[in-house]
């Protein structure tokens, strides 16, 4: 059996032509790269509160900026690599988020902050559209799955190295040559992005075979809303239950670093699940996996509010694993259900509507928390998950043979 595994992964292997190669590559280093850019904030904010004196509703504000900038105009950065193609916009826009973290580097004041942050958010909202899209161009059909799995799990990757290389800059280095360190890696990036991505004409990609012809084929209008419907809630809930978490593990008698130890096992599980779930995703299909993780999600958050604080630990690499798994073929099944050609518009409409619940879901919730409580708000977020298992069984029937119901 392992070694039919290894053939087949070898065969596999081969099949990989060197422009999905470069596809591929382009896409899981900027992905990595911009996610870390995104989280970097979290570690500066403490330190330009006392540089600058702030309040928390301005730091607030600046991570606000950032991503509410990264969130509204992904669609507009999906139209103009419509127009420009793929390389250029992708290369400009990591040359900006390396500029906005520069100019951070440079600020003297809070506004010229904010505008810093904007420039850096205004250049990473064009990496999810165009790389996601570059991505599944170059793996049309059910391969995509597995390929956008892997791209989404670069992602958690950039955001757990790039902190941490900022950290240990840190020790040896201050807070502005660090940023302006690390905001030169942008543009060296976006130089090699220019250079090496592959150059499809639109609507093309790499060469088809019978079962990328059948997910071009044409699908029900209500797919796409349908999948992004299943996205916003699946958001809502990742946002919901990291709101609620540390309150409900210090009611457990947490101290400060276990709640540090709890969200560092959530986030590890959570990038092994966005990898795992693109190939569970490949064998028993997207909506086989849906109902898999959505169901584990509610199934362990329901489990950790009765759970002592040891058990509870135990529990939530498994539930960080089911709860960011889903995201992996939500995304890698946005390609079979629109045109080759509207694939940038589409996935920048739907990374727009997860992003956007992923920021409002806390207030909504937290809301629900102070009128009923931590742990009631936290049952809610776990029924409200499970909604995501009868939309599902709708799209079933909109899904090509391969996303769906398991590989062909």
């Amino acid at each position: 059996m392992a070694g039919l595994s290894l053939e087949s992964f070898a065969a596999a292997t081969r099949q990989i032509s060197p422009e999905q190669r470069r596809a591929a590559g382009v896409a899981a280093v900027t992905h990595a790269l911009h996610d870390g850019y995104t989280d970097l904030i979290y570690i500066m904010l403490p330190l330009w509160q006392a540089e600058f004196g702030l309040d928390y509703a301005a730091l607030g504000l600046l991570r606000g900026v950032f991503v509410g900038a990264m969130a509204s105009l992904q669609i507009p950065s999906g139209l103009l690599s419509e127009k420009l193609g793929a390389a250029p916009v992708l290369a400009l826009g990591t040359a900006l988020a390396g500029l906005g973290y520069c100019l951070a580097g440079a600020s003297a004041g809070f506004t010229a902050l904010l505008i810093a942050l904007f420039v850096g958010g205004l250049g990473a909202s064009t990496q999810h559209p165009i790389a996601s899209a570059l991505v599944a161009r170059a793996f049309a059909g059910p391969r995509s799955l597995t390929a956008l799995g892997t791209y989404n799990f670069a992602g958690d990757i950039g955001k757990m190295t790039v902190p941490a290389t900022l950290s240990l800059m840190l020790l040896v280095m201050a807070w502005r040559p660090a940023l302006a360190v690390l905001g030169c890696l942008g543009f060296v990036l976006a130089a090699a992005i220019f250079v090496v991505t592959p150059r499809y004409e639109r609507g093309g990609g790499a060469a088809k075979g019978a079962a990328d012809s059948a997910a071009d084929a044409p699908r029900p209008r209500y797919a796409f809303p349908l999948l992004l419907m299943i996205g916003i809630i699946d958001s809502a809930t990742r946002m919901g239950f990291l709101l609620f978490l540390p309150f409900v593990l210090t009611q457990k008698g947490a101290s400060l670093p276990t709640v540090g130890l709890a969200l560092t096992l959530v986030f590890a599980g959570g990038a092994a699940g966005k990898l795992a779930c693109a190939f569970i995703g490949a064998r028993i299909g997207a909506i086989g996996t849906v109902w898999l993780t959505e169901g584990l999600t509610a199934a362990g958050i329901l489990a950790l509010i009765p759970l002592p604080l040891g058990a509870a630990l135990l529990l939530l690499p498994l539930i960080g694993i089911a709860l960011n798994g889903t995201s992996s073929v939500l995304y890698g099944s946005v390609p079979s259900l629109v045109a080759a050609d509207w694939r940038t518009r589409a996935l920048s409409i739907f990374y727009t509507g997860t992003i956007g619940s992923g920021a409002i879901a806390p207030t909504l919730y937290g809301a629900v928390g102070d009128a009923f409580g931590v742990f009631k708000a936290l049952t809610l977020v776990a029924v409200m998950v499970l909604l995501t298992l009868p939309l599902a069984a709708l799209l079933r029937p909109a899904l090509p043979r391969g996303y769906g119901s398991g590989a062909a």
